[in-house]
């Protein structure tokens, strides 16, 4: 559903890009040049893999290498919060690696569950929030470029952890950070990865269109200086 609604800006048939840019479990190329990037994106395509009535999944080459990470620590939310659901449990928050999913409230304070969006200049020793907001049986997904990346030792390349799946680079787009509330937090993850591709353009296109998502992105506007698109729903959940 989603690869559809982002026009295949999320993609979970990157991963032989993300092993070729050094971000998955192989040895990275020494060099990717534009031969090497055009006979692998023969790899990468949702529309060139189907799950058959058998549950079985079929690929147009054996090449294709699926890579779920983006989704990953969201869909592990959600199955703790159906455990916890189906324990009846109805106060809780879920937090995992930076990932949100609130349910009902803050018992000992009696009010809604209070979290924060990271700010892009905060050091991994002292994480510091720049917007505080009331989650309340929500999610909350975010995902960056502004810490992890890589720079190639031969080439002193720098590549971003975000693959673009349409044209196969991992190079920054105009979103720097992007955090994003829906229903379930394997979507807000996966929405969050597609907007750091996508760009704020093409972002704030299909926020317009999507209203069971809400969003808080950090874009670069110039080459020192940064800015923020908030949703008017985001809007109404930070903390005054």
């Amino acid at each position: 559903k989603i690869h559809s609604l982002t026009n295949g800006y999320f993609d979970p048939t990157v991963g032989g890009l993300r092993n070729a840019y050094g971000f998955g479990d192989t040895k990275p190329l020494a060099v990717i040049d534009s031969v090497t990037l055009d006979s692998m994106m023969r790899y990468v395509g949702f529309d060139k893999v189907a799950l058959s009535p058998k549950g079985t999944i079929q690929k147009e080459y054996p090449e294709i290498y699926f890579d779920f990470n983006a989704i990953a620590k969201g869909y592990g939310i959600d199955l703790i919060a159906v455990f916890l659901q189906e324990e009846n449990v109805s106060d809780f928050l879920i937090e995992l690696g930076g990932e949100l999913r609130a349910q009902g409230k803050h018992q000992l304070k009696d009010k809604s569950w209070t979290v924060g969006v990271e700010s892009i200049d905060s050091s991994v020793e002292n994480r510091q929030a720049t917007v505080a907001l009331r989650l309340e049986n929500r999610s909350m997904a975010g995902s960056g470029n502004y810490r992890k990346n890589r720079i190639d030792s031969l080439t002193g390349k720098q590549y971003v952890h975000t693959i673009n799946p349409l044209t196969g680079s991992a190079e920054k787009s105009t979103i720097l950070s992007a955090n994003v509330i829906a229903p379930t937090c394997a979507e807000a993850d996966a929405w969050a990865t597609a907007f750091m591709a996508m760009g704020l353009e093409r972002s704030k296109e299909v926020l317009a269109t999507q209203k069971e998502i809400d969003a808080y992105l950090v874009f670069s506007d110039g080459e020192n200086s940064t800015g923020t698109y908030v949703t008017a729903g985001f809007e109404e959940l930070i903390a005054k």
